[in-house]
């Protein structure tokens, strides 16, 4: 086994320290119906900080615009009692040594298809729900026109809802924030040529198509504090299209990438299915590779690491278990400084000790996943 000790050196960014390179990737996990995180939120997560995670990042919680919520029990990030609930879960994590970052989430046009009813008509949008064609999509459901295309008031109002998400954040005493800008989801329309038509400031060129992204992140460095981080999750692949991309050529996404970065964007948290993949021809460098060498910000990879099956099939495949796979090209790419972070996810999920096992090289000892270890908060 590849000795991983670099990843367990601390890291600063901005205002929080550390303490290791290992990031719980944000994963959705349908326990608050109220959406409001109650003790076993706080408790899941502190279990995770207390066996060594460097930074939890969140599941997805709703920023306060009416069209952002797309799926039950989601925790919200607005609310007097929701608020309450989101510093008890940072209290624990903190109180055991972790950091932690809520993700802030709004789902745009992305839809989901009734469970059991494949190639049925898609369902109707929602009331307030917004993209920035009117062009909806998502698991189960192939793109459409299904709504008028945001106007500029509607555009102003989402990106006062993540500012007004991310100052909560900043004044409640967590450490940074993360914007969900991957799978298909309301950044990620503007960013895709797909689902951005538009031919005004906010569509056309690569650039354009980034304005919206960079205005969040401008929007919420306005409100918090100078060294309070960012963080921008994005993807190629989307929910409903894991061919996607958002650029085809290691030039295209240095257009789309820069303007986020004059921003203020503080880390690029890249999601692929399988972090081993290259994001382009000629070259070996994942998405977080390339990302890292064309922005020269800090990176964090994510995608099946340390098991054997990505997320998808692991969830609607015949074969649904994935089991422990060996972390020596993981280790091998970080080491050459490919990238700076690692988000590990379905594998924090089915073992909380992940970090201290993999620290001792106890790779043996890890705990396969299965989607039933999604039934409880372990």
């Amino acid at each position: 086994m590849v000795d991983p000790a670099g990843l367990f050196t601390p890291f600063q960014l901005r205002s929080a320290t550390l303490r290791n390179r290992i990031v719980m990737a944000p994963m959705t996990r349908n326990f608050a119906p109220t959406g409001v995180p109650g003790p076993e939120i706080a408790a899941y997560y502190r279990r995770r900080a207390e066996h060594g995670v460097g930074l939890i990042i969140t599941e997805g919680t709703w920023v306060p615009h009416p069209g952002a919520a797309g799926y039950p029990d989601i925790p919200r990030f607005y609310g007097e009692d929701a608020l309450a609930g989101w510093t008890a879960v940072a209290r624990e994590v903190h109180a055991v040594g972790g950091c932690i970052m809520p993700q802030l989430w709004h789902v745009g046009l992305c839809q989901q298809a009734p469970r059991g009813k494949e190639g049925a008509e898609p369902p109707p949008v929602p009331p307030g729900r917004v993209g920035p064609s009117g062009i909806a999509g998502g698991l189960g459901v192939p793109i459409r026109k299904a709504a008028e295309p945001m106007t500029l008031a509607d555009i102003e109002a989402v990106i006062d809802a993540f500012a007004t998400a991310a100052k909560s954040a900043c004044d409640l005493g967590f450490d940074g924030v993360e914007l969900h800008g991957a799978h298909g989801y309301i950044i990620d329309q503007f960013l895709w040529h797909r689902t951005n038509l538009r031919t005004d400031a906010y569509g056309g060129s690569f650039e354009n198509r980034a304005r919206f992204a960079a205005d969040i992140i401008r929007e919420i460095r306005r409100r918090t504090r100078p060294d309070f981080p960012i963080v921008l999750r994005y993807s190629q692949w989307k929910l409903h299209d894991y061919g996607a991309r958002l650029a085809d050529t290691p030039q295209e996404l240095e257009r789309l990438l820069k303007p986020i970065v004059d921003a203020g964007v503080d880390l690029f948290d890249c999601s692929q299915r399988r972090f081993w993949e290259p994001a382009f021809e000629g070259s070996d460098l994942n998405l977080a590779g390339w990302t890292k060498k064309l922005t020269g910000k800090p990176t964090m990879t994510v995608g099946s690491i340390s098991l054997d099956r990505e997320f998808m099939s692991s969830m609607f495949g015949t074969e649904r278990r994935a089991n422990i796979a060996g972390i020596d090209r993981l280790v091998e790419m970080f080491d050459r400084g490919d990238f700076d972070l690692v988000g590990v996810g379905r594998a924090l999920i089915s073992d909380p000790e992940w970090v201290e096992k993999v620290r001792s090289r106890r790779i043996s000892e890890l705990r396969p996943y299965t989607p039933e270890l999604l039934r409880e908060l372990v």
